[in-house]
């Protein structure tokens, strides 16, 4: 029974690792073609996790909602916030701090 409970607890956290990796992975595409859309360099090719928290989607389901936040660049000299909120799998929102705000 121990090792039964003891699989299933790693099989959970590796499940929740790949999923939090395919998430980063799909906000850094989000992020990187939203810059390229408006003309602006997406800064170290990342994103950083900035919060996670439970919320739920569209159909009352549970879901992660991940905060990713990233750089970006208007002239190569500058650097500037946004952030990606992604509900489960799935872009809720995108944001890009104003050139010229500090």
């Amino acid at each position: 029974m121990l090792e039964t409970l003891l699989i299933v607890i790693v099989a959970g956290a590796g499940w929740l690792v790949y999923d939090a990796l395919r998430v980063r992975e799909e906000a850094i595409r989000i992020a990187r073609e939203a810059c390229e859309r408006q003309g602006l360099q997406f800064l170290d090719y990342t994103v950083e996790s900035a919060r996670t928290r439970l919320a739920r989607d569209a159909h009352g389901r549970a879901q992660l909602r991940r905060t990713y936040r990233f750089e970006f660049s208007v002239n190569g000299h500058d650097r500037h916030a946004g952030s990606v909120v992604m509900l489960g799998a799935h872009p809720e929102s995108l944001q890009l701090e104003p050139p010229g705000v500090v």
